[in-house]
């Protein structure tokens, strides 16, 4: 039982350092919606622009992973961090139940955590 008790307790720690980790990152990113730019399809640019119609470059990527460096943009870190928080809670409650979701937060939790590595 106590095996069982430090596993969660080491889970649900692992889960608040990635949601913790994802909210430094997303502070330190520029806002706002981020889309490609640029005059060759195969070298597209990255930008942020913010509300005020400002932009930033963020990347220069191929076009195979533009996208990707889109869709993954700061815009979800936010609802990334609050499932991470809430399922940590979950786990930190009495007798908590393992779901599929919770399951796949703490995968998440792990990948990113160990792609970050430590922090500087």
């Amino acid at each position: 039982m106590e095996s069982d008790e430090v596993h969660d307790t080491a889970t649900v720690d692992l889960l608040r350092r990635a949601a913790d980790e994802l909210e430094r990152l997303h502070a330190r990113v520029p806002p706002g919606r981020w889309s490609t730019r640029g005059l060759l399809a195969t070298r597209p640019e990255v930008v942020a622009e913010d509300a005020a119609g400002r932009t930033e470059h963020v990347a220069e990527a191929r076009q195979r992973s533009a996208r990707w460096i889109v869709a993954m943009s700061p815009a979800v870190a936010p609802p990334l961090v609050a499932w991470l928080r809430e399922t940590a809670e979950v786990l930190d409650r009495p007798r908590p139940g393992v779901t599929a979701s919770t399951s796949a937060a703490v995968a998440l939790a792990s990948e990113l955590l160990e792609r970050l590595g430590p922090r500087p």
